[in-house]
């Protein structure tokens, strides 16, 4: 369902954006501004006019950029104004992450700060000089009005032509080092977690969970760095954050406690008020991180919140074809939260006035709101306070309480829904795909395995450069190194795959091959990191860059070492190599990932906010992983059993390997050499660093064991 937006969406004939396929960039095909997408046409314009560019960047689920689309691109008089100055670039920053990462840097060096929408100014070559994000219609809340700013820019361009080529030379420069190699090296060791966990206590908010005192982000990445440091080290801070920090975000605002999953972030310190678009991207990764939760912690609380997660992607952001949408909106009718947001009066009108009382005290309502008016729907009680509050027992409540989600949910459903960006991103697919893959494994539910297989199936068939269509097993998969597009949307493919899709998807071919068995999954995480291997290792500075080596030439090449809204590539490589030279592959690239991770020892150390992913990378990479190889496990009744027994606990270093009974098709992979199926039953074989424990068909051993090792590793 790729929408438009806006509501002079018509008024004026279509621009050069008509023929995208991007939902953000078809927003803005109807603008009066004479929009050209990022590429050729547009640049040698920019060159033949020697006019500067106005680049603008943002995202279909992006509030702002909506605010910024009416107040500016909808407008005429400006419109006339930036046709008139500058050639025009829109660009989607989920189609290129390349682009919106070079041009963020600049933009956060001239202003000290970033965002969406971005708004940079650059010399035809690309070479930004100035920049921003959101600029009002007239000054306001300290910002200069945006066609003052068009024209002061255009007349420092006309006027002081040499003074911006010099301030536009030293931008290239102070965001060059941002794109290059860290420099130095230091000694990879285990006491980094120790540190990184002393970091992370001086940011934490201990009254309300998560990091810092203002706006709230989900974080996955670090949550899970520091359950890792929980499990390494023994110390219970660790755990107590992670706890406080999960269960804080379960019962806010956040979390959408109607239809399930997770907005991007809350304005406020207290997890309470969203900004109210869902983001594939995160609903993958708290998905990962609730359920590790719940292994670690046995809460069943936790489990439901995955289950409550994954009902709501396959409802609403699952696509025929199995792969996952990007994103929902955060506004309707114009108006932001109105989808989600509830008037007293309006649950009354719902429920009736019984069951509306049980739903004011169980979602924390009140007749003044607490979103302009308005209801955002919380928990900010306990199960047992709410029930001695309304006089009744638990088992009444909850009937009452599934009773009263239903029926708001119907009537929520008559509403005009937010917008969907329906586009399919390789990498936010891989996460997904992983989140759904583990989901299956740890709950023991097939049904989460089928989803997860059939949307890998769909986005290897789908995004295959060399294939075009086939299944993951196509014989062309081996006839030349593997080639990936990044989108696919209204039925094509474009925009070469970065590093983040290779290592996304590595990963989730890995967790379904470890999951299910299926050598097709394993080989084709092999062939992702045989790709990353080949097209982005930077073979001087150590590391990898987040373009291929055939990408277009842009004013830097990146390489974005830090975790943002979604892991970083590079630490995705880390761990994708690690755990493939954990299951015994040779050559693949464990000792790339460990350079890396040694140069960026001591960051990790003191700046473990930006490396989550990598220090779990680096908990793999300093022990000896937790090895399982499963034999004869496909179709026999005991094998349930042991697969119970080796999933069942936290072990985050844990690789597995599974040889389907009979089946010759393992994938390959050297931890399943000699071994055999004792007895002609399915049989498990727990090893730390290649040295097995005796083999055995018991899953109360295989428990047995598995703890024993996680203890060692730990």
């Amino acid at each position: 369902m790729a929408t438009t937006t806006g509501a002079s969406a018509h008024r004026y004939a279509a621009n050069r954006l008509g023929g995208e396929t991007s939902p953000y960039l078809l927003q803005h095909a109807y603008n009066p501004v004479d929009w050209f997408p990022w590429g050729a046409e547009a640049l040698d314009l920019a060159r033949s006019t020697d006019r500067p560019i106005l680049l603008s960047i943002g995202y279909s689920a992006c509030h702002w950029c909506h605010v910024m689309e009416r107040e500016s691109f909808e407008d005429p008089a400006t419109a006339a104004v930036m046709n008139d100055l500058f050639v025009n670039i829109k660009v989607d920053r989920e189609e290129r992450p390349d682009l919106d990462g070079i041009y963020m840097q600049a933009v956060q060096a001239l202003t000290g700060q970033g965002g969406w929408p971005m708004t940079v100014f650059l010399l035809p070559d690309g070479t930004p000089f100035y920049g921003g994000t959101y600029f009002p219609p007239e000054r306001r809340h300290g910002l200069p009005a945006f066609r003052d700013v068009l024209r002061r820019v255009a007349e420092a361009y006309r006027e002081q032509k040499a003074d911006v080529l010099e301030g536009a030379r030293q931008l290239r420069e102070a965001i060059a080092p941002a794109t290059l190699a860290p420099g130095g090296t230091g000694v990879l060791t285990r006491d980094i977690l120790q540190q990184s966990l002393e970091a992370f206590s001086k940011t934490f908010d201990r009254r309300h969970g998560g990091f810092g005192q203002g706006q709230k982000f989900p974080q996955a990445p670090n949550i899970d760095a520091l359950l890792r440091i929980w499990r390494a080290t023994g110390d219970p801070s660790a755990l107590a954050m992670v706890t406080k920090t999960l269960d804080e975000m379960a019962a806010g605002g956040i979390r959408d406690h109607l239809g399930g999953g997770f907005h991007r972030y809350t304005v406020d310190r207290i997890w309470l008020v969203p900004h109210f678009e869902k983001m594939l991207y995160d609903n993958a990764q708290l998905t990962r991180t609730y359920l590790a939760a719940w292994q670690a912690t046995g809460n069943p609380d936790y489990a439901e919140v995955v289950r409550d997660t994954l009902s709501y992607v396959m409802r609403e952001m699952t696509a025929p074809d199995g792969t996952f949408h990007a994103a929902q909106d955060a506004d309707s009718e114009g108006e932001e939260g109105k989808f989600f947001a509830w008037s007293v009066e309006e649950v009354v009108e719902a429920l009736g006035p019984d069951d509306a009382r049980v739903a004011v005290a169980w979602y924390g309502m009140s007749a003044s709101g607490n979103f302009e008016g308005r209801n955002v729907l919380f928990r900010p009680r306990s199960r047992e306070d709410v029930a001695a509050e309304l006089g009744l027992e638990l088992k009444a409540l909850d009937a009452t309480v599934a009773r009263v989600r239903g029926a708001l949910l119907a009537a929520r459903s008559t509403r005009v829904a937010p917008a969907r960006d329906d586009k399919v991103i390789a990498s936010w697919n891989g996460l997904m795909v992983r989140a759904f893959a583990e989901a299956g494994a740890f709950l023991g539910d097939p049904a989460y395995l089928a989803v997860a297989s059939r949307a890998a199936d769909t986005l290897f068939r789908t995004l295959d450069v060399r294939r075009g269509a086939g299944s993951v097993d196509d014989s062309a998969s081996n006839a030349t190194p593997l080639r990936l597009w990044r989108i696919a949307s209204m039925g094509r493919t474009h925009v070469d795959a970065f590093l983040e899709d290779y290592a996304s998807l590595g990963l989730a071919s890995l967790a379904l091959a470890e999951a299910t068995g299926h050598g097709r999954w394993f080989r084709a995480a092999r062939s992702c990191a045989t790709a990353i291997l080949d097209r982005f290792r930077d073979l001087e500075h150590g590391g990898f860059f987040d373009t291929g080596y055939d990408h277009e030439e842009l004013v830097a090449r990146p390489k974005d070492l830090y975790d943002n809204a979604i892991p970083s590539g590079s630490s995705m490589a880390c761990e994708l190599m690690l755990r493939l030279e954990a299951l015994g592959v040779d050559g693949a690239g464990g000792d790339v990932a460990r350079d890396l991770l040694a140069r960026l020892a001591t960051p990790m150390a003191t700046h473990p906010g930006a490396f989550g992913t990598l220090i779990g990378a680096l908990d793999l990479a300093t022990v000896k992983p937790l090895q399982v190889a499963l034999v004869g496990t496909a179709d026999d009744p005991d094998a349930s059993g042991l697969h119970d027994a080796v999933f069942g606990a936290y072990a985050p270093n844990r690789v597995v390997a599974i040889r389907r009974g009979d089946e010759v098709d393992d994938g390959d992979i050297p931890l399943l050499q000699e071994r055999a199926a004792l007895g002609g039953r399915p049989t498990a074989y727990v090893c730390e660093g290649f040295t097995c424990r005796l083999p055995t068909g018991d899953p109360a051993e295989v428990a047995r064991q598995v703890a024993e090792v996680v203890a060692v590793l730990a």
